[in-house]
């Protein structure tokens, strides 16, 4: 049966119900959640509403999650079962197909001037991901619902559509005016566990140019130091086998953008050769290949051995490097949106990030490349 939200206000020993007030207009109910989609409980950058489909009809309200996937809300406004549940779908069908460069687009259009890259990252405290609508969620935004709209959305859940309907109801108490929520499913209903959209991945993920890769360079008291990695053209990381392995990936002749975490992007090299132990490892000075643990360094880059570790799972490794631009720690670059994570290396697909660093250092594309 159709779900009803109540709510009681209590006075002493006596339950007061509060009394259920109109909704201006459900346009009002969708300004609503887009200026706070969080009313929905979870939280969602909004990156579109009315949305113009190619079929000539509007997505209320175009959404996304913290992990790229997108969320379709549709308001009732007073739609039959058949039309509401169907129109929905219509719409998830078109959003699955929509790749990564068309979505951002979408987003940068409704923003306005914060670019989708900060917006994200204002909303989610993280850069976005680079795949993006691997998944998706349909949600009928209403009021009321009836029960043949209920049956036929219960009825879809039992074949794994990504589908829910979430109620709104408006109560008044002593001239206050109060916004209820309900679900009509949990998320975490086994019915949903399937998707029977979005697991195409084809364009969702951004491009990796074949070249730049991101590496993060972690300083810690009485170890690493950028200091060295600047002045003898190195990048390193270990203590473990899930620091280095990521790194010990890099090709020969890579170009790495260097990223000291909570400071920002500081570098942008080449690198000379593959990793190596520090113990053995060899740098490029003043035209000459040299031992890093013969040169006077700032930072220590030993690591101990424990449980009969390996130096391979334990130890730091090294790539020389060839600085093309490379400044102090204090002079770190970022920008809100930029990309960055916790692994030691790994390819650098975001066109924001790239953008601004050839922005910021000044790349030569012609002879960079």
């Amino acid at each position: 049966m159709p779900v009803e939200m109540g709510m009681w206000r209590i006075d002493g020993e006596t339950p007061k119900r509060l009394t259920s007030a109109s909704l201006p207009t459900e346009a009002t109910l969708e300004a609503f959640l887009e200026r706070d989609p969080s009313l929905l409980g979870e939280r969602l950058l909004v990156i579109g509403r009315q949305v113009h489909t190619p079929h000539g009809k509007y997505i209320d309200l175009l959404a996304m999650d913290a992990e790229g996937n997108l969320h379709v809300l549709e308001l009732k406004r007073e739609k039959t079962p058949r039309d509401v549940v169907a129109q929905i779908l219509d719409y998830g069908a078109w959003v699955t197909t929509l790749d990564r460069d068309t979505i951002i687009d979408l987003a940068n259009a409704h923003l306005g001037e914060v670019p989708f890259e900060q917006a994200f990252e204002d909303v989610f405290g993280t850069s976005a991901p680079d795949e993006l609508n691997s998944s998706l969620q349909l949600t009928i935004v209403a009021t009321d619902l009836d029960a043949g709209s209920e049956r036929i959305v219960t009825y879809l859940r039992n074949f794994g559509v990504p589908l829910n309907a979430v109620f709104f109801t408006y109560l008044e108490d002593d001239g206050r005016t109060y916004l209820a929520r309900s679900w009509l499913a949990r998320d975490d209903d086994a019915a949903a566990s399937g998707t029977a959209y979005g697991k195409s991945t084809k364009g969702k993920r951004a491009e990796w140019n074949g070249r730049d890769w991101f590496v993060s360079f972690g300083e810690y008291p009485g170890g690493r130091s950028w200091e060295d990695g600047r002045r003898l053209g190195f990048i390193s990381a270990g203590g473990g086998d899930w620091y280095s392995r990521s790194l010990r990936s890099l090709p020969l002749g890579a170009r790495v953008n260097v990223h000291i975490p909570t400071r920002g992007y500081v570098a942008v090299g080449e690198t000379l050769g593959e990793a190596m132990p520090a113990s053995d490892a060899q740098v490029l000075v003043d035209g000459q290949w040299v031992r890093l643990t013969d040169q006077d360094l700032v930072g220590s880059y030993e690591h101990r051995s424990t449980g009969g570790a390996s130096e391979d799972d334990t130890g730091e490794w090294v790539v020389p490097v060839r600085w093309w631009v490379a400044q102090p720690a204090e002079d770190a670059f970022w920008v809100k949106g930029m990309f960055a994570n916790q692994n030691s290396a790994c390819k650098l697909r975001q066109e924001f990030t790239l953008d601004r660093l050839a922005q910021h250092f000044n790349i030569d594309e012609g002879e960079a490349g």
